[in-house]
């Protein structure tokens, strides 16, 4: 009887209802879309609703712990893991999302990100295989994802929508680049420029800087797309950032 009571625990179905408060979005109130979790206090929320709480808070929408005095967007990080249980868990929601992100990009008159593309193809090539029975296995899924990951790498990104930016200095204190226009992915973050300044003025440390656009401190996970999409005024011009030293060391 023991056994069979064990067999029915691990058979027993548990209804998507009774989970949703661990995969959804206490802002919206939907589930979680390119899930982003607060470092401090581990509570997950939708990245865009997350980011515009954030314009007027800094503390946790949940448990509002102060997640950072003057800098919160800093603290915050895209969830991968999350966002694969949610897109697992609740059939349909990752075909709806990718499909409105393909709307939206054609809708403003701009290209389809490299990264919405290759999971579009991605969806399609998934769906067609187990439409044709035509399942891989592991070990030769795992092979040719690694084939792919190592041309990825070969590739520096070339391939993946590109983003032309102006860095300029607005302080004394630092000097300014002998090179100042850059072209690179819009998929670099903010971090990735960080590092490349700092490397360049031979800073002993990127958490030296803040990057601002528009006069306002830009979070460290925010991708250049992010960016030109959500704070860049002038969308036919190149994208002009400016970076000074941190202000607790002013």
């Amino acid at each position: 009887m023991a056994a069979l009571g064990n067999s029915d625990m691990l058979t027993r179905k548990i209804k998507l209802w009774d989970i949703n408060a661990h995969i959804t979005c206490r802002l919206c109130e939907g589930y979680l879309i390119d899930a982003t979790t607060v470092t401090e206090c581990l509570h997950t929320f939708c990245r865009s609703c997350l980011v515009k709480y954030l314009e007027e808070s800094n503390t946790c929408p949940t448990c509002r712990i102060v997640i950072h005095q003057s800098h919160p967007l800093q603290y915050i990080g895209h969830d991968r893991t999350m966002q694969d249980i949610v897109y697992k868990l609740v059939p349909g929601l990752q075909d709806a999302e990718m499909k409105k992100q393909r709307e939206f990009y054609q809708k403003l008159g701009m290209e389809v990100p490299g990264d919405v593309k290759a999971e579009l193809c991605g969806m399609k090539t998934q769906q067609d295989a187990h439409r044709n029975g035509d399942i891989k296995s592991e070990d030769t899924a795992n092979k040719e994802a690694g084939e792919e990951k190592r041309e990825e790498d070969e590739d520096y990104h070339r391939s993946d929508e590109q983003v032309s930016i102006c860095l300029e200095c607005n302080s004394s204190k630092l000097r300014g680049l002998k090179r100042k226009w850059i072209r690179c992915s819009a998929q670099a973050t903010v971090l990735h420029l960080k590092k490349f300044i700092a490397k360049k003025l031979n800073l002993t440390s990127f958490n030296e800087l803040d990057i601002l656009c528009n006069e306002e401190i830009l979070g460290k996970d925010h991708t250049l797309k992010f960016v030109v999409v959500t704070r860049w005024r002038f969308k036919k011009s190149p994208l002009l950032l400016y970076y000074r030293p941190k202000m607790d060391l002013l």
